[in-house]
């Protein structure tokens, strides 16, 4: 009754680990933790999407749907992003999926064979490695740099070295989790242009796209010559706030949306119905994103505020996304690791935070995650709390 070899290479989502420890910690101390690891809006999907829910159930569309989606939210998906971006984007170029990781599964799949490489930028979001390595691929890793006074950019000689024959694909996530970066427009046009040259598939994840604070947003479907080297993944979860409906679609030339309809058809049979149902709603309710977006602009100037005033760590605003992530290498030197360090501000301060190195490779080793999409008052509490351990820390002789 032995696993697959490959099963057993897999580490599943160890950000979870922080959430046990967190809880043993409110039992055992009696404390209420607060949660700077979270990943999702904390706002309730909006009202007219959950209204368009139940009236599909209550009419009894419980069936399967097409493999693909149903047609409604496809066309729908290709006429948004066709005013968006300028190009006309058909609907059979367009994928409903449950989830954007499932998205991102399809995507791999459908091109991953034993032996070929995977360029990811360091750190990444880390269920990009491990379905890679569930398929006998090799995450070959591109540096992402700090830099206080402008943020987070690739390193685009480092992309340029990692290269090989073994290249299938590039994946790039804009804006970034975790670093919450909006990465420059034209250090997305090199990427693209690499990609087209050395004739590389460049996956474009862009779950975040309207967490944008300030800056410029540059999609990969700008480029109008995308159908021929990318695929590009987006989501439901994020922009309006609706994580638990898993829904995520792709955008590729239809040969490729094919191939992933049997794809589909044979892994989870199609999306489900009235979740997609709710999902046509989503268009008619950009006034309520743009509310939560400025709501979050704010928490987020609320959070480079308070951690500014902490001593021996350095961080910068992130311009989108919902999370910072600052420089602890001082501390992390005197802890050991940034692991070490979330375990002890969870234990000592009662508060979650994501290390860095879950985010693979080695760049993310020295800095922590804090999700902003958390209520303004804990987030002052929060950071408020680990203030003095961490300076306490700080102030230790080595």
């Amino acid at each position: 009754m032995s696993f697959s070899q490959a099963i057993g290479n897999l580490t599943g989502e160890s950000t979870l680990l922080y959430q046990e420890i967190a809880r043993r910690v409110e039992k055992e101390k009696g404390i209420k933790t607060i949660n700077f690891g979270i990943g999702q809006p904390d706002v309730v999907t909006f009202k007219r999407i959950r209204e368009e829910a139940k009236k599909a159930l209550d009419e009894g569309y419980t069936a399967y749907t097409p493999a693909k989606g149903i047609d409604e939210l496809r066309q729908k998906i290709a006429d948004f992003l066709s005013q968006k971006y300028g190009d006309k984007i058909k609907k059979d170029e367009v994928i409903i999926t449950p989830g954007a990781k499932t998205a991102l599964f399809l995507a791999f799949l459908l091109y991953i064979n034993p032996g070929d490489e995977v360029i990811l930028f360091d750190p990444a979001f880390y269920s990009y490695a491990e379905v890679v390595k569930l398929l006998g691929g090799k995450p070959v890793y591109v540096n992402i740099n700090f830099d206080k006074e402008k943020g987070f950019y690739i390193d685009i000689d480092d992309l340029n070295s990692k290269i090989t024959a073994k290249t299938k694909m590039i994946v790039l996530n804009n804006p970034h989790n975790p670093t919450g970066m909006v990465f420059e427009p034209k250090q997305i046009i090199e990427i693209q242009e690499i990609a087209k040259e050395r004739k590389i598939i460049l996956l474009s994840d862009e779950i975040y796209d309207y967490f944008v604070y300030e800056g410029e947003m540059r999609s990969v479907l700008q480029d109008s010559s995308w159908r021929d080297y990318v695929i590009y993944i987006n989501g439901f979860s994020k922009t309006f706030s609706m994580t638990g409906w898993r829904l995520g679609y792709i955008v590729a030339k239809k040969e490729i949306i094919d191939k992933m309809g049997i794809l589909a058809a044979n892994i989870y049979t199609c999306p489900t119905s009235f979740a997609q149902k709710g999902a046509l709603a989503a268009f008619d309710s950009f006034d309520e994103v743009r509310e939560m977006i400025k709501l979050f602009k704010k928490r987020r100037d609320v959070m480079f505020s308070e951690l500014s005033k902490i001593r021996g760590i350095e961080v910068y605003k992130s311009p989108g996304a919902f999370y910072m992530f600052p420089n602890m290498k001082e501390v992390v030197k005197k802890v050991g690791s940034s692991k070490e360090l979330a375990i002890k501000l969870i234990e000592e301060a009662g508060v979650i935070t994501i290390p860095g190195e879950v985010f693979p490779l080695n760049v993310g080793k020295n800095f922590l995650r804090f999700s902003f999409a958390i209520d303004e008052d804990k987030i002052k509490e929060g950071v408020k709390r680990i203030k003095d351990v961490i300076e306490k820390i700080v102030d230790e002789k080595s």
